[in-house]
């Protein structure tokens, strides 16, 4: 007959202990991963800088341009909001905001410049517009831009439209502005498979440099679901 020392552990609490495990572990993982985003951001966004050598010609203004309100404005604007990595954790809600849509309008100031000169460089060299997938994936990205910053400009004056409508308004501009960052981080991605950057990164530093951009967008996805797509609610 068996001691009762040596008797098997019950299953409750077996689960309890992993779930205690879990719940130290999660956390971490979450903040490395947010981590990971912000370096991926501001190490992206430096290094197309260099890479575009500012100065040398008009289109040289494109993808640093757009690198910075891509990767860095749009992504720092979003993980404002974020629980475990947001580098504001210790400002208020209202500030936060604030911080959000000076961000966003960095980010719609960096691109527009961007789009100038990438136009101003077609037109100098008789080169036809629209003729990549890039090209067009940006034009697109650019207008829903425009309308996610109507949107948050309803939302910075909440007294133009109803309460109901507030509400429901919060969550349409938080899902549709994961549609939009997919939209730029794909137009982002697009743009590493061009002629021009090929011709500077090829071999395993071009898929490296492929991935980056999936690190903050996937970041910004379990942000944008936990707080909206799963019911709970973010005060904004």
């Amino acid at each position: 007959m068996r001691s009762p020392s040596r008797l098997p552990e019950p299953l409750g609490g077996r689960a309890e202990s992993v779930g205690r495990r879990g719940c130290g572990l999660f956390p971490c993982l979450r903040k490395a991963a947010g981590a990971a985003a912000h370096l991926s951001a501001v190490g992206l966004s430096v290094y197309l800088g260099s890479l575009s050598r500012l100065g040398t010609s008009r289109f040289s203004w494109h993808p640093a341009c757009m690198a910075v309100a891509v990767c860095f404005c749009m992504t720092e604007a979003i993980l404002t909001f974020s629980l475990d990595s947001s580098p504001f954790f210790f400002c208020s809600i209202k500030a936060k905001v604030r911080i959000h849509w000076m961000m966003q309008v960095f980010a719609a100031i960096f691109s527009s410049i961007g789009l100038i000169f990438i136009v101003s460089s077609k037109n100098i060299s008789e080169s036809p517009h629209l003729t990549s997938w890039h090209s067009i994936l940006g034009v697109g990205t650019m207008i829903t831009v425009c309308g996610q910053l109507f949107c948050g400009l309803c939302l910075l004056f909440p007294k133009l439209i109803n309460a109901y409508s507030v509400t429901r308004l919060r969550v349409y501009h938080a899902t549709c502005g994961l549609v939009t960052y997919l939209m730029a981080t794909a137009t982002v991605m697009l743009g590493l498979c061009s002629d021009w950057f090929k011709a500077q990164v090829n071999g395993v530093l071009w898929y490296l440099c492929l991935i980056i951009p999936l690190i903050p967008a996937l970041v910004v996805m379990n942000q944008i679901n936990h707080g909206y797509l799963s019911k709970k609610k973010i005060e904004i």
